[in-house]
């Protein structure tokens, strides 16, 4: 089974995606977030092309656990895009995974012209790792 994971800002969505054992994450795409519409057709193009059965959405809680603003946009979202797909839908927790992929990915050396697209998709299979470890420590 493969599952897709997703990073959602106002600006753009890191998409990454597992491998068919679901042991390894990798960053698949970065969409331009233009249009909602035009986002989750992008999504539902990447669900269909790669047979994925369930999508793992990042939820930018707050430092101290609480909910704010852009966690309900993000829910908001994934609650539009659940309305489109077969493929089961969870939430994980994704706070500082954007911090922790800035910091690799400057200790890594890489330019920053391409910065922000590589950034979203390595934050994206950031999240997605971390779920995906999770349900091996379940096992």
């Amino acid at each position: 089974m493969r599952t897709l994971g997703l990073d959602i800002g106002d600006k753009r969505i890191g998409v990454a995606i597992s491998d068919p054992a679901e042991i390894l994450a990798s960053p698949l795409a970065t969409i331009t977030r233009e249009d909602d519409k035009k986002a989750i057709d992008d999504i539902i193009k990447f669900v269909d092309q790669n047979d994925v059965e369930r999508i793992v959405v990042g939820l930018p809680y707050s430092l101290d656990g609480s909910i704010g603003g852009q966690a309900n946009k993000v829910m908001d979202f994934a609650e539009r895009l659940s309305q489109y797909t077969r493929a089961s839908m969870e939430i994980w927790d994704e706070r500082l995974s954007t911090v922790a992929v800035e910091r690799l990915l400057r200790e890594a050396g890489k330019k920053k012209a391409k910065k922000r697209e590589r950034r979203d998709a390595a934050a994206a299979a950031f999240i997605l790792q971390g779920y995906l470890d999770s349900l091996k420590v379940c096992d």
